[in-house]
């Protein structure tokens, strides 16, 4: 059994703003730097021997704050970026909503080419490293699309939001995901209340 631990990256000053990040590069604030380090009280007992980020920075950093305590290599795959939300990065949901009424917005991914790119991302992680646990920091809609798929779409995409750090535990057993939690922030509570 491999066993997957899907989480958020921690908050953003755009994430904040509710702005559209998508492949935009926009470093972690110093909450989301909190949540990070309290990230690791909701993955320690995990005790993973693979750590894998998208290679955007708040990605990055979040698993960089998390192995500070488990000092292992950082794999970056670019199958773990954000969807890019093409001319709306930057945009607040009021401008998206002004200027693309009818959600047609130029240049962004398609959500079925993200699904694509996320589940096989994860298939490759799973083939590349049986029975291991892993931990994979990433984005929100990359991982709802991830979601998604595997939930045939229960859970995920248009369904689910999913918050800053959220835990998402996966399981892959005879080529079959199993989703066993999702969007778990016990991790937080002290910083929320």
């Amino acid at each position: 059994m491999t066993e997957i631990y899907l989480v958020r990256h921690g908050e953003t000053n755009w994430n904040k703003e509710g702005r559209v990040q998508g492949r935009t590069d926009i470093p972690l604030n110093e909450t989301g730097r909190m949540q990070a380090k309290l990230c690791f009280n909701g993955v320690k007992a995990f005790g993973p021997s693979i750590l894998i980020a998208s290679p955007l920075q708040r990605a990055k950093v979040t698993a960089e704050i998390l192995n500070e305590h488990w000092e292992l290599p950082i794999i970056e795959m670019e199958e773990f970026k954000e969807r890019s939300y093409g001319d709306a990065e930057g945009m607040t949901l009021a401008d998206r909503e002004r200027f693309f009424p009818e959600k047609d917005i130029p240049n962004m991914e398609k959500l079925e080419d993200v699904k694509q790119r996320g589940i096989e991302g994860i298939k490759k992680v799973c083939q590349r490293f049986p029975n291991e646990k892993i931990v994979i920091v990433a984005h929100g809609a990359l991982i709802n699309a991830i979601l998604s798929v595997i939930s045939k779409g229960e859970i995920g995409s248009g369904k689910t939001h999913l918050n800053n750090t959220c835990i998402n535990k996966l399981t892959f057993i005879d080529s079959v995901f199993e989703i066993i939690d999702y969007n778990n922030t016990d991790h937080l509570i002290t910083v929320n209340d």
